[in-house]
């Protein structure tokens, strides 16, 4: 019985293994171009487009930056969703042309918590922001205008 279930347990492994390395030619997700800043906001500081930049330029600007595990599926998927959704709703960089939310909506989404995500963290605790700068962001956030 005993080796009925390491077999079992190997052929799981193996299956999972191969399955990996095959999702790796899946091209979802491979393409990591940032296109050219078009236009910023008009910053109050260079402080808070550092604190911005820290915290949300890597989902809402073109000037993401793209880590090693950008490469690996099933991972890319998940950073290349919620990149390309993170532009489509607030990209610094285009600042004029994409601005979807109101700026009540992004104060609050940094105010509550909801931003940076939870699962953003981990990888980047530079993200993590204090109740100063939460505020600091969210002022900012309900300001911001056009250059």
């Amino acid at each position: 019985m005993t080796k009925r279930i390491l077999k079992i347990i190997a052929a799981v492994v193996i299956f999972g293994i191969v399955l990996l390395v095959l999702i790796q030619f899946i091209p979802y997700g491979k393409d990591h171009s940032n296109p050219p800043v078009v236009s910023e906001p008009v910053w109050d500081s260079q402080q808070t487009r550092d604190l911005a930049k820290a915290t949300c330029f890597d989902c809402h600007s073109n000037e993401t930056v793209w880590p090693w595990y950008s490469n690996v599926a099933p991972v890319s998927w998940l950073l290349y969703r919620d990149v390309a959704e993170g532009r489509s709703r607030i990209n610094f960089s285009d600042w004029q042309n994409s601005l979807v939310m109101e700026p009540g909506e992004l104060a609050s989404a940094v105010t509550q918590g909801e931003m940076p995500p939870i699962q953003y963290l981990p990888m980047h605790p530079s993200a993590r922001l204090s109740v100063a700068e939460k505020t600091q962001l969210a002022d900012l956030l309900m300001k911001l205008t056009s250059p």
